[in-house]
């Protein structure tokens, strides 16, 4: 693959074949963000877990510190109460049978973040097809069914991202912008390493993370010395 001049000088900056400590390794990928937009920066962390087992599965939602940087659009399906709730906390989409519909017929999907109160869960089923593949299906383990959708919109906005495996066994995280610094994509990626750590499923054998990449959107990748995050 052919890879433009500004990524060929991104490259220069990072070591051949070197694992970097956390602080190096922020600032290093950081400085590759050279795009004319401000580029997100991403972690991708190889687990040594097996996503086909169901005792192995990782996937749970952490608060960033510093937020995402990106507006988050959310949408709320809910009735009553929590319909009120839901918009005075910020919600974009509010409702209930008629957002559903509007999903099913017009493939609706202008919206980042899905929340359902409990006793939509029968209604939202029906969305599994649309919204399963998109990531997008709401989950009590992500925090997104919930009883108090007006706190789970506060935190959407926040910067609250989720965390899962994909079928190669790893995960892929937004940690926040170029513009954001070194210091600020630090402590947004050492948040997600520890929930990611934290939800170390008591099944897993051997080491559990296998490998720690942080990368900007057009950038290469900067390797992490995964020791610091015990295994």
């Amino acid at each position: 693959m052919k890879h433009g001049k500004k990524y060929n000088e991104s490259v220069k900056l990072i070591e051949k074949g070197k694992f970097y400590d956390i602080d190096e390794a922020v600032e290093v990928a950081v400085k590759t963000g050279s795009a004319k937009f401000d580029e997100t920066v991403e972690v991708h962390v190889r687990l040594g877990v097996d996503s086909r087992h169901a005792d192995q599965q990782v996937r749970g939602a952490v608060v960033l510190p510093n937020g995402t940087g990106k507006t988050v659009r959310t949408l709320v399906l809910t009735k009553g109460d929590n319909a009120e709730a839901a918009k005075e906390a910020g919600a974009d989409y509010v409702g209930a049978e008629d957002l559903v519909t509007k999903i099913q017929n017009e493939n609706w999907l202008d919206f980042d973040v899905v929340i359902a109160s409990p006793d939509m869960m029968g209604m939202v089923g029906r969305l599994g097809k649309v919204l399963g593949p998109r990531g997008l299906m709401p989950s009590p383990k992500a925090g997104t069914v919930t009883p108090d959708v007006a706190k789970a919109v506060t935190e959407a906005k926040a910067g609250k991202i989720e965390y899962r495996l994909d079928k190669t066994n790893i995960i892929h995280c937004p940690i926040g912008k170029v513009s954001f610094g070194a210091e600020k994509v630090k402590e947004n990626l050492e948040a997600v390493m520890s929930a990611i750590v934290k939800a170390k499923p008591a099944a897993t054998k051997g080491q559990y993370i296998k490998s720690c990449v942080l990368a900007t959107t057009m950038g290469p990748g900067v390797k992490l010395n995964v020791a610091r995050f015990g295994n």
